[in-house]
């Protein structure tokens, strides 16, 4: 294990020898749209590692990763039928580290947002921190960034709850009918493993957890932002009635506007000297 020795002075004025480990890790995040969205943070994250770990949605930015570092690895091999994704996590995050304790400095950029609906991100800088390693996230452009550009949806408005579909369903949250509800990963609803697709049915137990918070006729909004400058995103709008009637869902991300507007409590407003 290769370390290097920093010294530090402390409060008191001595000075303290620490050994930090060689070995670093940036994770990054290519954003949404090929490398359109990559910001100039992440491309020098990426150009000057010595070891690249990628997951990449689009041929092109795969190709630039492997331009710029020949020896990349795409953490998408790893996806195959059989184990659980949080299996398949763990394995890409066991991938990462080694380089690191390899003492190499690592970057590992994944698509979107590095630390939205992105486990193993976390997991790798959290584990690669406790181990003395260095390690940061670099912020990036995620899917939801898009949605608010595409379907012109500001979370201030109205205020905003996000959820894991399957896990909005096992778990029983109870959403405001009056905030803004996105549900993510509605295209692999009650699937554990990696393979595509969501369950049978599923979108029909999807349909009555709703019914039980919005009228039949409550607009749905399927969303999928454009990956190419060339197309728009993909949007499907419906009414509730019609989602238990779908085979599969037309769009990974579930967008469902606020049903109601709530009023302003009056007795607040005045005690925080607000005229109504």
């Amino acid at each position: 294990m290769a370390c290097s020795t920093t010294t530090r002075t402390t409060t008191e004025g001595r000075v303290r020898r620490e050994e930090r480990r060689q070995g670093s890790l940036v994770v990054a995040g290519s954003g949404i749209q090929l490398l359109r969205q990559l910001t100039p943070e992440a491309r020098d994250a990426v150009e000057g590692a010595d070891r690249v770990f990628f997951l990449a949605s689009d041929p092109a930015t795969s190709e630039w990763v492997r331009s710029v570092s020949p020896g990349a690895r795409s953490l998408g091999e790893l996806y195959r039928p059989g184990p659980r994704r949080r299996e398949i996590y763990a394995e890409m995050v066991e991938a990462i580290l080694d380089a690191v304790r390899g003492g190499a400095s690592v970057c590992a950029l994944f698509y979107g947002h590095p630390g939205v609906y992105v486990a193993p991100s976390h997991e790798a800088v959290a584990r690669a921190r406790a181990e003395g390693y260095s390690a940061r996230m670099l912020p990036g452009i995620s899917a939801e960034d898009c949605l608010f550009a595409d379907l012109g949806v500001d979370p201030a408005n109205h205020g905003w709850q996000s959820f894991e579909a399957t896990d909005f369903l096992l778990r029983g949250y109870e959403p405001d009918p009056a905030a803004a509800l996105v549900l993510w990963q509605v295209d692999a609803l009650g699937k554990l493993d990696a393979s595509a697709g969501q369950e049978p049915g599923s979108l029909a137990v999807l349909a009555e957890r709703l019914g039980e918070l919005y009228p039949p006729e409550h607009e749905l909004v399927f969303y999928l932002a454009s990956t190419y400058p060339i197309a728009d995103a993909l949007v499907e709008r419906l009414a509730l009635a019609q989602l238990a009637g779908l085979a599969e869902a037309p769009a990974p991300t579930l967008y469902v506007p606020p049903a109601r507007r709530r009023k302003i409590d009056p007795e607040r407003a005045r005690r925080l000297g607000l005229r109504s």
